[in-house]
């Protein structure tokens, strides 16, 4: 199992009080923390406003924001936990990720999710559907963005949908990653969204299930592959561990393993026994200073988890 980090961008309230400059210099430094220390991924919510009540508190946007990171590493794997389709023109979304590949040297993951945060639609103008009509334009958003990242570079995109459409749509350049950035589908709905993984999807993104819970949603998950006749080993498996999960580092706890940060390590080692592909944790105190992903680091490492051998200086 791998580890992947999401940077701090405010979307927790981790940002609240601080200035805007001073708060994007930490999470450009979380970033080469994550770089350094050899974790796979790095990661951004694709949120507008602060969770769980909008505040007038810093969020920062998640495709620049994300832009500026991969400009900024070398090495770690970079992606949104998840966007939001709706919030975008999908034909748009993989113009944007085939971009964002290239600027980053092949390195993008595209995480993707029919959205839930109504306050979110509804202060930005959007009109909020109900969950099936969201369902549903995420599965045409997904056809399309198939169809924009099929390699060759005279292959132009056109599907006509119930709520998306292209026509001849050049997507040029093409992601450097071939066959296609890799997908992830992100959503804990086993009758629709876990279907659209097992069609479209290189990875299913589970929200925040304890490690029981995700052995029961195995077999089912395996299922949905089955039924469309696609090996289930092929759809990657990963979580997404709550941020407010009472098992993060405390200052006062840094002299050793023990007390919450076993519990971290016990954690993790759990869902790398049950063959998780990998992890993505908000580690809320890396606003403090480097230790904080030094040690979640050492917590990984105790529990199997795999980090690149080589740092990035």
């Amino acid at each position: 199992m791998k580890a992947g980090i999401i940077a701090p961008q405010g979307w927790t309230g981790e940002y609240d009080g601080w200035d805007a400059a001073a708060a994007w210099d930490r999470t450009v430094a979380v970033a080469h923390e994550a770089d350094r220390l050899g974790f796979d991924s790095l990661w951004l919510f694709d949120h507008f406003h602060t969770v769980p009540e909008p505040t007038d508190e810093i969020t920062f946007e998640s495709f620049t924001a994300l832009s500026a990171l991969a400009a900024l590493t070398r090495r770690v794997r970079l992606g949104h936990i998840v966007i939001c389709t709706g919030f975008r023109n999908p034909a748009l979304t993989a113009k944007m990720i085939s971009t964002m590949d290239v600027l980053s040297g092949g390195r993008m993951e595209l995480g993707i999710g029919a959205g839930w945060k109504q306050d979110e639609w509804l202060a930005y103008g959007y009109h909020y559907p109900p969950t099936r009509e969201r369902l549903a334009a995420l599965a045409d958003h997904l056809e399309i963005i198939t169809a924009m990242l099929r390699p060759g570079r005279s292959d132009r995109a056109t599907f006509e949908g119930a709520h998306a459409r292209v026509a001849d749509a050049v997507n040029v350049p093409k992601p450097i990653q071939q066959p296609r950035v890799p997908i992830m589908v992100g959503g804990n709905g086993p009758e629709v969204t876990w279907r659209l993984a097992a069609r479209f999807a290189d990875e299913l993104n589970l929200d925040g299930p304890s490690p029981e819970t995700v052995a029961e949603w195995l077999p089912v998950i395996r299922s949905r592959c089955e039924e469309i006749g696609r090996d289930p080993a092929s759809l990657r498996v990963s979580v997404h561990v709550w941020w407010h999960e009472q098992l993060s580092w405390k200052p006062d706890l840094a002299g050793g393993v023990g007390g919450p940060r076993q519990a971290r390590v016990d954690l993790l080692g759990r869902y790398a026994d049950l063959g998780v592909s990998r992890t993505m944790q908000l580690v809320r105190e890396a606003t403090l200073g480097p230790e904080a992903l030094e040690l979640y680091a050492e917590d990984c490492r105790a529990a199997g988890v795999e980090l690149a051998a080589t740092s990035v200086d």
